[in-house]
């Protein structure tokens, strides 16, 4: 009916001590709030559904969402420098802990 569950592990597969829960640090919060804000800001239509203040000419409706293109992109590279930052730092820990046979400080 059902094979056996305690069959050996394949030798490739991870065991459950080795498995990680992924890391929540301040920097990858900091990542998440720079690509969430633009979507609240977006959703958020109450703050900008009115015409003043006018800027050149152009009601605030229109240049408020066209500076959010602007905002947007810099929180967008502002979270892939964090997100590339933290990388490598994650990366140069692993070595240094493999090459000090897994022991961690």
């Amino acid at each position: 009916m059902s094979e056996a569950t305690d069959a050996p592990d394949a030798p490739d597969a991870p065991r459950a001590s080795e498995v990680k829960p992924p890391v929540v640090t301040p920097v990858r919060v900091v990542i998440a709030l720079c690509l969430f804000a633009p979507f609240v800001a977006m959703l958020w239509v109450g703050t900008y559904a009115k015409v003043d203040p006018a800027f050149i000419g152009i009601p605030f409706f229109y240049w408020y969402q066209m500076l959010w293109v602007l905002i947007s992109t810099a929180l967008t590279m502002i979270a892939y420098q964090l997100w590339q930052r933290d990388q490598r730092a994650r990366k140069a820990d692993r070595s240094e802990a493999s090459q000090n046979g897994g022991a961690s400080a």
